[in-house]
């Protein structure tokens, strides 16, 4: 007994089966198509691709730089100081087939080689150089990244070290040490500006031996100053050379002059 199938029903058949085959990919997406099991070479996309069901399978894939976030680490640094250290990996899909058939998870596996490259990398490095070598440390991240990723068909573009969390005992050790600093800093300031001073003051006084009538310019110049700010009371310098006169005229009148002794009368034997 044949079975009569209407041509209509067979067109609506075909019909439906190829809209249901078509899918729409935006600009950053590619598609990875696997028919019978097998990978095309070439990946699909943008815009329409057709998937023939269920010959063909398709792993969507997208291109756009992704941000991964790396959880807190606790590391041990060379000089065995224990830190939390977190960053973040910016890194994109350059090749959609090596992504897919290379690695189960690429999203998973890149995170997990962050958070162990993080470790192992900023163990080899003392306290100190953490916090004051950051680009070297993250150019060296991102290159072993990228080298180890490159066989998935991930580029990673930059590993930034977010913030290095330090015990409360060594915090405040640090900011005594960083005082201690500063203030060894003002005192070298502080001598140095009275070495310069005095050096000034010396070619000051220098020139104005050389000019006697500089000083009394300079007297008037004070006094002018002196009375713009209508002070009431002046003062007037007096030259240490005369007091001294003063303290050696009073010290000769004090000294008693040397009395002659009257000579004794020799007895007669």
């Amino acid at each position: 007994m044949e079975i009569f199938i209407p041509p209509l029903f067979v067109f609506l058949f075909l019909l439906i089966y190829l809209l249901s085959s078509i899918r729409v990919l935006s600009e950053y997406e590619r598609g990875v198509v696997f028919r019978l099991g097998r990978l095309l070479e070439q990946a699909k996309g943008p815009g329409i691709v057709l998937v023939f069901a269920p010959f063909d399978r398709m792993v969507r894939v997208s291109l756009r730089t992704i941000t991964m976030d790396v959880p807190p680490q606790d590391v041990i640094t060379r000089d065995n100081v224990t830190v939390s250290v977190n960053a973040v990996v910016y890194f994109r899909v350059i090749n959609p087939a090596k992504a897919i058939t290379e690695v189960e998870n690429y999203l998973y596996a890149t995170s997990q080689l962050a958070q162990t490259t993080l470790r192992s990398v900023l163990g080899e490095y003392e306290l100190d150089d953490l916090l004051a070598k950051r680009e070297q440390l993250n150019e060296r991240l991102q290159s072993i990244l990228d080298q180890h990723t490159d066989p998935w068909g991930i580029k990673v573009s930059l590993v930034e070290v977010k913030t290095i969390d330090l015990p409360q005992e060594l915090q405040r050790a640090m900011s005594k040490q960083a005082e201690a600093e500063r203030e060894k800093r003002a005192k070298f300031i502080h001598a140095q500006g009275e070495l310069d001073a005095s050096n000034i003051l010396l070619e000051a006084s220098r020139r104005l031996a050389q000019e006697p009538i500089a000083l009394q310019l300079r007297y008037l110049q004070t006094l002018t100053e002196i009375g713009v700010e209508k002070n009431t009371t002046i003062i007037f310098p007096l030259p240490i050379d005369l007091l001294k006169a003063f303290q050696q005229t009073q010290l000769s009148q004090e000294t008693p002059e040397a009395i002659p002794l009257p000579l004794k009368k020799q007895e007669k034997v």
